[in-house]
């Protein structure tokens, strides 16, 4: 087990500090995350070491691995009391090494009925591998991939097991369609909003959005649409517009998504989109040039514009 000077220096800084890579833990709380990190390897006969970033890597530079990664990590140690950070740390390392020594996945025999669509960021992937790629929304990507175990498997190129990408992509959604949803409801101030969960592939959902209004919201596609947000990979955020209160349900959703975003694993997009009756994402909010955080999108402003011609006119006292 090595650690090298700048960790050495972070587990000497007593700062509260957000951890600028380790998100959502302070300074302290990453520094106690690798050396717990490296001691939960250590004792697993892997010598390894810390030199910044999020990941640990072989001690020795000619070594092939394993690199383990620390990011989701974080994410998922933030939710326990930190007494119980050193048995999670290595139940996550142990059940890693398993799937390592078990080789990488082997293609699909059977396509049709194992590729999943999946919503992954542009960022998380090689750029010569995803520049021909369209994004479903800004950053994000859908991909074919199966899942084993939690193991899910991406394959930007399945014409390597002989399948063009439209197939792929069509068995993926197909399959998409069939996953079950766990759905609770977050309500403030009459304002509804439906947390769709229950899978590693939840928030990849949003691609099928029709099937989870209408199998787990049972509701058709309303007429003014619904407001959605993904974002980690196993959160859909959703809200039906049937009036005006879309403007508050819309801060709602922004600090959810913004939540999930930062603490829970596999982060997506915090940002909040309009989903039209067409099934047409827009983003529902813009950056503004007078230093405020965020105003209405133009496609949302204009449908506030068309719901406040629908509601009733005040009551006279």
């Amino acid at each position: 087990m090595t650690i090298d000077s700048s960790t050495e220096r972070a587990q000497g800084n007593h700062s509260d500090r957000p951890d600028p890579v380790l998100i959502p833990l302070t300074q302290v709380q990453a520094a106690r995350l690798v050396r717990l990190g490296l001691t939960a390897a250590a004792r697993l006969g892997l010598n390894v070491t810390y030199a910044g970033g999020s990941t640990l890597v072989p001690a020795d530079p000619t070594a092939d691995g394993p690199v383990l990664g620390l990011s989701n990590l974080a994410r998922a140690v933030s939710k326990f009391e930190e007494d119980r950070w050193p048995a999670v740390v290595e139940e996550h390392f142990i059940q890693l090494l398993h799937r390592l020594a078990q080789g990488p996945p082997q293609p699909p025999t059977d396509p049709e009925q194992e590729l999943i669509q999946r919503l992954v960021p542009r960022k998380a992937l090689p750029p010569e591998w995803s520049a021909d790629r369209v994004d479903f929304v800004p950053g994000l990507l859908s991909i074919p991939a199966t899942a084993k175990d939690r193991v899910v498997t991406m394959y930007l190129d399945p014409s390597d097991f002989g399948v063009t990408w439209s197939d792929a992509e069509r068995f993926g959604l197909a399959n998409l369609r069939r996953i079950p949803d766990h759905v609770k409801y977050v309500d403030h101030d009459d304002i509804s909003i439906a947390l769709v969960t229950g899978t590693i592939f939840a928030a990849s959902r949003a691609l099928v959005l029709d099937t989870v209004l209408r199998e787990s919201l049972h509701t058709e596609i309303p007429p003014y649409g619904v407001l959605a947000a993904v974002p980690a990979r196993d959160l859909l955020l959703i809200h039906v517009i049937r009036d005006l209160s879309v403007i508050p349900a819309l801060g709602l959703m922004l600090n959810l998504a913004s939540r999930s975003h930062t603490r829970d694993p596999g982060p997506l997009s915090p940002d909040v989109h309009l989903v039209t009756p067409t099934l047409t994402w827009h983003p529902a909010t813009t950056p503004s040039p007078d230093s405020t955080p965020l105003r209405l999108s133009s496609h949302l402003d204009a449908l506030a514009k068309t719901l406040a011609l629908t509601e009733p006119p005040p009551r006279e006292g």
